[in-house]
């Protein structure tokens, strides 16, 4: 399960949400560029990039990896029902599955959301049959294959639409 920083309730301001929408953009941006980017000093945008981080506001930098380059071949999102168990005790023995990407608790008449990525379909098969399906607390699954992927806007790129 992923662990965030307490989040506190001040919003961000203008500069410091252009800091995150171009680090959204490039996670690998050096200080320099990003001052220059944003029209701050790099002492500043240092700074600002760490009390962004110790806010809870990034929560990490990471590559973003092609799952067909590295076997994972076929993707589905596996819809979870689950009976008289607590949520973060059944998402933690999730997460831990082979090919289990993502576990999201969702609302509505299902309870959580896997993302789960296998090299072909008699592994994901397996993941999904006898792993997951046959979890105690698991009360049924519904499985949806994923045929086509297509990235939208990071929140963060969208600074028009949740300015304070």
């Amino acid at each position: 399960m992923t662990q965030h920083a307490p989040h506190h309730d001040e919003p961000l301001d203008a500069i410091d949400r252009r800091i995150v929408a171009e680090l959204s953009r490039d996670g690998r941006l050096s200080v320099r560029t990003l001052a220059e980017r944003v029209h701050i000093s790099r002492t500043a945008a240092h700074n600002r990039v760490l009390a962004l981080q110790q806010r809870g506001v990034i929560t990490g930098f990471g590559a973003q990896i092609d799952r067909k380059s590295i076997g994972l071949n076929i993707s589905a999102l596996v819809v979870v029902r689950i009976g008289d168990v607590s949520w973060e005790s059944i998402a933690a023995k999730l997460a831990t599955l082979p090919f289990v990407e993502k576990v999201q608790a969702v609302s509505g008449d299902i309870d959580i959301i896997l993302t789960v990525s296998a090299p072909d379909h008699e592994q994901l098969s397996q993941a999904i049959l006898r792993d997951i399906h046959d979890m105690p607390g698991v009360v049924s699954t519904r499985s949806h294959l994923i045929l086509e992927e297509i990235d939208g806007r990071p929140p963060a790129q969208s600074l028009d639409i949740w300015r304070p």
